[in-house]
C-alpha cells in the first residue's frame, strides 16, 4: 500500500470512525440476554463449552436475562446515563448462542430492541454452525428494517488450535456462514483471538491474511485471557503456557494491523475481561493504560491499518 488512509485520528478503521460517518453521532452499545444456550454446552456438539468461555458465555457485562428485553434496555440505558448522554444505541446480544432457539422466541427478543426508537443497529453474536434456513429468514427481514451485525466466533483458522480450543465446527462452515449473510446483505464481524495457546506468531498473522480474503465488514482482535472457572484456567494452573507482556502484545498488534485490510472496520484492540475472574494477563484490567500506550506505539513504530496489506 503506498499511502495512508485517513481514519480521523486514528491510525485505524475503528468503530468510532464508522459509526460517526455512517450515523452521524456516536452509538453505544447495550449488552443483551436473550436467554440462549449454546450447541458446544447443551450436548450437540459438546457440553463444557469453549475451553475459554466463563459460565456468562461471553456476556458477563450482559444485562439480567430474567427481564425482558425492552427492561433490559432501559436497565442498560440507565446504567451508563452518567459517562453517556446521547440517544443512539447498538443494541448488542452477547451472552452465549443468539441464533440458537426456537425462532418465535428469538424473533421476539430481537424485534423488542429494534422496535426501540434509539435503537439503530442490532448486532448479535452467534456461531456460524447455527443459521439454519429459518433464522436466516429472520435476520434478512431484520436487516431490511433496521442494519444487523452477526459476529462470528472464528477465533483461528488452525484446526489444531481449534481442536484444542473446542470450538466444534470446520472452517467450511464459517465460510459458508459468511457466504450466506452476505448473500442476504447482513454485515459480517469475526471474532479472533492472539495468543491462543501453541500458536506461533506466523500462524496468527495467516489467520489475519486468511481473513482478507473473506468477504467481512469488521474484526475483532481480542488477546486471551485466562478466566477463573475455565477449562483454559485449569490447564493454565496444571502447565502455565505464555502469555505476552503488554509491550509484546502491542508491538505484535501492530502488526497484525498493518496486515489487516484497510476497509475491514476495527471493533476491537484489546479486551478487559471481568476484573472478579481474570488470572492473566493481568496487565489488561487497566484499560486506560493500554490504550494509551497503544496509542503511543502506533506513533512511534509508524503503524497503521493495511501498511503491509498483500491483498491490495
Amino acid at each position: 500500500m503506498e499511502r495512508r488512509m485517513c481514519w480521523g485520528e486514528k491510525r485505524y478503521y475503528s468503530l468510532d470512525y464508522y459509526l460517526k460517518e455512517t450515523f452521524h453521532e456516536k452509538l453505544y452499545k447495550l449488552s443483551l440476554n436473550a436467554g440462549c444456550t449454546c450447541p458446544n454446552r447443551d450436548g450437540t456438539c459438546g457440553s463444557r463449552g469453549c475451553i475459554f468461555c466463563s459460565r456468562g458465555g461471553s456476556g458477563d457485562f450482559a444485562a439480567s436475562p430474567f427481564l425482558s428485553i425492552a427492561e433490559q434496555l432501559r436497565s442498560e440505558k440507565a446504567r451508563i446515563a452518567s459517562k453517556y448522554r446521547g440517544h443512539a444505541y447498538i443494541a448488542y446480544f452477547q451472552a452465549y448462542t443468539n441464533t440458537y432457539g426456537p425462532v418465535n422466541v428469538l424473533e421476539r427478543a430481537f424485534f423488542q430492541a429494534i422496535e426501540d426508537p434509539e435503537v439503530k443497529v442490532l448486532s448479535i453474536a452467534t456461531r456460524p454452525d447455527c443459521l439454519p434456513p429459518e433464522i436466516l429468514n429472520l435476520l434478512g427481514r431484520l436487516n431490511r428494517i433496521k442494519p444487523v451485525w452477526i459476529e462470528l466466533g472464528l477465533q483461528t483458522i488452525h484446526a489444531s488450535t481449534a481442536a484444542y480450543i473446542r470450538r466444534g465446527y470446520p472452517l467450511s462452515v464459517f465460510e459458508e456462514a459468511v457466504r450466506t449473510l452476505r448473500a442476504i446483505g447482513i454485515s459480517v464481524i469475526v471474532h479472533t483471538i492472539l495468543y491462543l495457546p501453541g500458536e506461533s506468531k506466523a500462524q496468527m498473522l495467516e489467520t489475519i491474511e486468511y481473513l482478507n480474503l473473506q468477504e467481512i465488514q469488521g474484526i475483532k482482535l481480542q488477546l486471551l485471557h485466562v478466566l477463573r472457572d475455565t477449562d483454559l484456567y485449569n490447564d493454565y494452573q496444571r502447565y502455565p503456557f505464555p502469555l505476552p507482556s503488554m509491550e509484546e502484545y502491542l508491538d505484535f498488534l501492530g502488526t497484525c494491523l498493518c496486515a489487516l485490510r484497510p476497509d475491514i472496520v476495527v471493533h476491537r484492540l484489546t479486551g478487559d475481561g471481568p476484573k472478579p475472574l481474570l488470572v492473566a494477563p493481568l496487565w489488561t484490567s487497566n484499560k486506560r493504560l493500554v490504550l494509551n500506550q497503544m496509542g503511543k506505539v502506533f506513533k512511534e513504530k509508524d503503524i497503521w491499518q493495511g501498511k503491509t496489506c498483500r491483498t491490495l
